[in-house]
């Protein structure tokens, strides 16, 4: 149980350092929908999703206001549509009727953001997973919260390249097809390598085939706190910084674990896991960089970023672990560009470049994220830029995605402006030398040699 002492320090976490749930997210298996009839199929999804979470907004914001601790958002997540979809969908058109639908039903529940348009395309696609990918240009134009998902490798099968030349094409169209609506489709749709199947963060939230029926996966985000725990150790040498981060990590997850503990038992569904992740906001004060800079980095990205960063990252986790048997998702420190105020400053005073941030994945959570980049950078290069970080995740057995946004008319240094918690960066500079007759070759990078494990 967590006594009182516990409940006013979390309440001093919640008013001074930004402490939040950043989401409670409902993932729903959507395997008993199949069907060849589109319309039935359609008419499924959506009767299963609404009658599942239904009253998950009420519920957050019922538990929210009981125990005076943000829940800032109330998401869902579906088995990847892909797999749902391919006996009724015949043309990429079909496949985007589904997206109008699950933005419907979250509309009519009245959540934040439904993720699950996804494709598992590690060693290979089904035509079904082909057709998903050729529609999501048109489905994240014409739909407000849904979002996507490609995972294009993993440690066991390698990196499927002909997937990865595909999603280059796939998110250089979606920029341009979206580039007038309010939330650029870019910023709804990531690749993964080794994707985790109980991600309840988006854009990567999808509910994985060896997952239950339905169940309540929590994140919690503390960059905050964490950066308060930081300045109470400052000029203490890195191992006591180390035990005060781990400390702090456990008293996030401990809050985490009540909330999703009691979630899942008021919608009377699984408490599946807890993703406790340092998710930065635009907002001062709830940022990795500042973290970085306090642990004794001139700015983020200078010499000593990467080895500050795992260290931030590893006892992250241990906190977690110590404090939940739940812990699972990503759990660590995401790094997004345009989502932390540090990072955009760090862009402004080019002490990051993008080949920097593709070193700091390495060790932290995730991997290149809401980044801005040239509208005129060719798709070859995009793939590119992806299939190092796939690469990444392959070699050291761990998960790596990529979000990147190519800003239409936009140059190298210039602005761009997503709204809301996306927030905004600078056009981050990409390098000009090609790569596209590595990209034309397609086929599969093999899986590295102790993927044979058995």
């Amino acid at each position: 149980m967590i006594n009182l002492y516990e409940v006013t320090e979390t309440n001093n976490m919640v008013e001074k350092e930004n402490l939040d749930v950043r989401t409670i997210t409902m993932g729903i298996s959507l395997l008993d929908c199949i069907d060849s009839d589109l319309e039935k199929l359609n008419e499924k999804i959506y009767h299963k999703i609404y009658e599942a979470a239904k009253d998950l907004n009420r519920t957050g914001n019922e538990i929210s206001r009981e125990i005076g601790i943000p829940i800032v958002n109330k998401r869902i997540s579906v088995t990847p549509i892909a797999l749902v979809g391919g006996a009724a969908c015949k043309t990429s058109e079909d496949f985007v009727t589904i997206a109008k639908t699950l933005d419907r039903v979250v509309k009519d529940i009245g959540v934040n953001l439904i993720g699950g348009y996804s494709a598992l395309v590690s060693k290979g696609m089904t035509h079904a997973d082909e057709l998903l990918i050729r529609s999501i240009p048109k489905a994240l134009s014409v739909t407000e919260r849904v979002c996507s998902s490609i995972n294009l490798g993993s440690t066991r099968t390698g990196i499927n390249m002909d997937a990865v030349k595909l999603m280059g094409e796939t998110i250089k169209k979606t920029a341009e097809v979206s580039r007038n609506c309010e939330i650029n489709g870019c910023a709804k749709l990531v690749v993964f390598t080794n994707a985790p199947e109980d991600n309840p963060f988006m854009a990567g939230a999808f509910h994985g085939p060896g997952e239950g029926d339905a169940v309540i996966n929590v994140g919690v985000s503390g960059p905050g706190v964490i950066l308060a725990a930081a300045r109470e150790y400052k000029d203490r040498p890195i191992n006591e910084l180390a035990d005060g981060i781990k400390k702090m990590a456990f008293k996030i997850t401990r809050m985490g674990q009540m909330v999703g503990t009691e979630a899942a038992k008021r919608l009377g569904v699984n408490f599946g896991i807890l993703d406790l992740s340092l998710a930065p906001t635009p907002e001062v004060g709830d940022s990795v960089a500042r973290i970085l800079e306090e642990i004794g980095l001139e700015g983020a990205g200078a010499p000593g970023t990467t080895a500050a960063l795992a260290m931030l990252t590893d006892m992250v986790k241990k906190g977690g672990v110590m404090a939940s048997t739940n812990v699972g998702g990503l759990s660590g420190a995401f790094i997004p560009v345009s989502e932390d105020e540090g990072m955009i400053n760090a862009v402004k005073q080019h002490s990051i470049t993008l080949e920097k941030l593709e070193a700091m994945t390495c060790v932290c959570s995730v991997g290149l994220d809401m980044i801005a980049i040239p509208g005129d950078t060719p798709a070859t290069t995009i793939s590119g830029i992806m299939a190092d970080e796939m690469a990444i995740g392959m070699v050291n057995n761990k998960t790596t995605a990529v979000r990147l946004i190519p800003a239409p008319g936009k140059k190298a240094g210039e602005w761009v402006e997503f709204g809301g918690l996306l927030g905004g960066c600078p056009v981050i500079d990409v390098n000009k030398f090609g790569c596209a007759d590595f990209i034309n070759r397609g086929g599969r990078i093999p899986a590295p040699i102790h993927s044979f494990r058995n």
